[in-house]
């Protein structure tokens, strides 16, 4: 493995000095050209999985201060940008709201494992729907919905609906390879997954997408519009994946005896409701209500709320923790590779790199002179099957949407909305369903030894066929009506 990880990594930097060394083609700026060097070695990078994703935005950091430092700008190609002028464009990202989202949605998450009140949220929702396996099913997709909500972590939400729902198949004395812990642990990524879609601040790849399109094109996507474009398609997609699950996996039982009786006593273990969890109870409420009616209520944005919550939770007698007890539980390294994963975006739109590339792939297949159907049809075929290579959909994000930028850029003006193309590519973006290694919750789950690699597939592939359906009907009907397209 150790040989491997040292070949690919090998194998980047030489794509990267070929791409580098080659002679420049015309339109493409030097600067563009290392730029898209910089991308083929991120790429490689990351589908490889060579090295961790934080120690690749740290080459990633490097090159760009070096190699686009050293080029000249496009402005006036007699003055190179400087390593100190390139550093400000690898740092960029740093400075994007949609960071600083994230970065509050982490210590939200942090809250909700620190207090337990995400995993009491769960078993309360699956002590209410029944022992029948089929309500199992059902409660799986409505909790992984309500942590969308409050949970702005896929990987989090899996965290803790996972050990909820193998307890429940332990207590009735059946191994957690059961054709049961499989339905609900399948059906239970796969909703996570449909969600990451339906919520703006449900998954992290959804804000790169969001600093792509406020930085090329001035708009802010609130809350409440992203969710009226994208949630009734994953409203539609709940209803498919509950009839898709209970038809492709048959569980050894039909009904759980006393099933209610092991939730309801596990949810008892967990003893009163602490005020910590009543404070976080009533924070996060408002702070739903503030991002839902964002631009309606308010004229505070999504990040500005969401700093103030996290404010609240710090103070002191009031909050929910202290400094030392949260700075561990934040991942430090995955906002690392968000900021650099933008700002390697933004130095491909700035240098041209990605519009180049889009003119000599996408462009010159005759895309853009395509009616709009069946751009949507193509570029999200293209979508979902460069994301069977890729590991971190927020990698995916940050190399394919600012291609799609540049596509939309080069056809202005345009007869729909060009950022509401983006905007659904991003939504393609999300779809995880098919592999273990397309999303971080497939992995974890998959770690569970709960279900096999064909258990996912057999319903990934339904799963993604309707979807890929639903994206095109929402392009030429619901899309058209609200305004995205």
């Amino acid at each position: 493995m150790k040989k491997n990880k040292t070949f690919f990594i090998l194998l980047a930097f030489a794509v990267f000095l070929i791409i580098v060394l080659l002679p420049n083609p015309e339109g493409l700026p030097v600067a563009g050209q290392r730029a898209l060097a910089i991308l083929a070695l991120a790429v490689i990078l990351w589908v490889t999985e060579a090295v961790s994703f934080p120690v690749s935005a740290a080459i990633i950091i490097v090159l760009i201060s070096v190699f686009i430092g050293l080029a000249p700008t496009i402005d006036d190609p007699s003055i190179d940008y400087t390593t100190s002028g390139a550093l400000k464009l690898a740092l960029g990202g740093f400075s994007s709201s949609a960071v600083g989202l994230v970065a509050g949605a982490t210590f939200i998450a942090a809250a909700m494992e620190l207090t337990g009140l995400h995993k009491r949220l769960a078993l309360f929702i699956m002590s209410k729907v029944g022992t029948k396996t089929k309500s199992l099913v059902f409660g799986t997709i409505v909790v992984s919905i309500v942590l969308a909500l409050f949970v702005p972590s896929a990987t989090a939400r899996a965290g803790t609906i996972l050990p909820i729902l193998l307890g429940v198949v332990a207590a009735f004395n059946l191994p957690k390879t059961s054709r049961l812990s499989a339905l609900l642990v399948v059906t239970a990524v796969q909703s996570i997954s449909i969600w990451n879609i339906g919520i703006k601040t449900a998954a992290a790849q959804n804000m790169v997408a969001l600093g792509f399109i406020e930085e090329n094109f001035g708009i802010n996507i609130t809350w409440g519009q992203w969710f009226i474009y994208a949630g009734p398609w994953s409203i539609l997609m709940s209803f498919v994946l509950f009839f898709i699950m209970n038809k492709l996996i048959k569980p050894e039982l039909s009904e759980l005896e006393n099933g209610d009786v092991v939730i309801k006593n596990q949810l008892k273990e967990l003893g009163q409701i602490t005020g910590k969890e009543k404070r976080l109870i009533i924070i996060s409420i408002a702070l739903l209500i503030l991002w839902a009616t964002e631009g309606i209520l308010h004229p505070l944005d999504s990040t500005t709320v969401t700093f103030i919550a996290v404010m609240v939770m710090l103070l002191p007698g009031i909050g929910i923790f202290t400094w030392k007890e949260v700075q561990n539980k934040i991942p430090w390294g995955t906002l690392v590779v968000f900021a650099v994963g933008i700002s390697m975006g933004t130095v491909l739109l700035q240098t041209e790199g990605a519009s180049w590339l889009s003119e000599n792939t996408l462009e010159a297949v005759g895309l853009t002179e395509m009616p709009l159907i069946f751009i949507i049809m193509v570029l999200s075929l293209f979508n979902i099957l460069i994301h069977l290579g890729f590991a971190s959909a927020t990698s995916l994000a940050s190399a394919f949407i600012p291609i799609v930028i540049a596509l939309v850029v080069s056809m202005q003006p345009t007869s729909f909305n060009g950022p509401g193309l983006v905007l659904i590519q991003q939504f393609v973006v999300c779809f995880g369903f098919l592999l273990p290694v397309s999303a971080p919750q497939n992995m974890l789950a998959y770690g569970t030894g709960a279900f096999t690699t064909k258990d996912l597939l057999k319903s990934g592939l339904p799963i993604t066929i309707i979807g890929y359906a639903l994206i095109i009907i929402f392009s030429m009907t619901y899309w058209q009506w609200v305004g995205l397209l």
